[in-house]
């Protein structure tokens, strides 16, 4: 009985995370969760060395989102971004580009 409680709570977990990417409404402008991030300065630098087709892809999500967005429109419900489809491209690049900041301010403290 107790090894099915976790199976449940897991259900329910990515049952509540789908519900919430649905509620967020960037999916309905065909944007991935990646491009939403907050450009500071570890952004911009993960956004730099983004392979070039990731990089251009993430423009026109950007683009396309803005143009709808003046047109206060969104995409047919085919085109939105599903959450099993959302991969996070920059994540890994982010990751990289903060750990080496923390690594150049704790060489620095030296």
């Amino acid at each position: 009985m107790a090894s099915r409680a976790p199976v449940a709570t897991g259900r329910l977990l990515v049952g509540l995370r789908k519900w919430y990417y649905g509620m967020c409404a960037f999916n309905k402008l065909g944007l991935m969760r990646d491009d939403t991030v907050y450009e500071d300065s570890d952004v911009k630098e993960a956004l730099r060395r983004l392979p070039e087709d990731h990089y251009n892809d993430r423009m026109f999500r950007v683009k396309r989102a803005l143009d709808l967005s003046m047109k206060q429109q969104i995409l047919p419900k085919d085109q939105w971004t599903k959450y099993e489809e959302d991969v996070r491209y920059l994540t890994p690049y982010l990751e990289e580009v903060i750990r080496e900041r923390k690594e150049r301010e704790e060489w620095m403290k030296k």
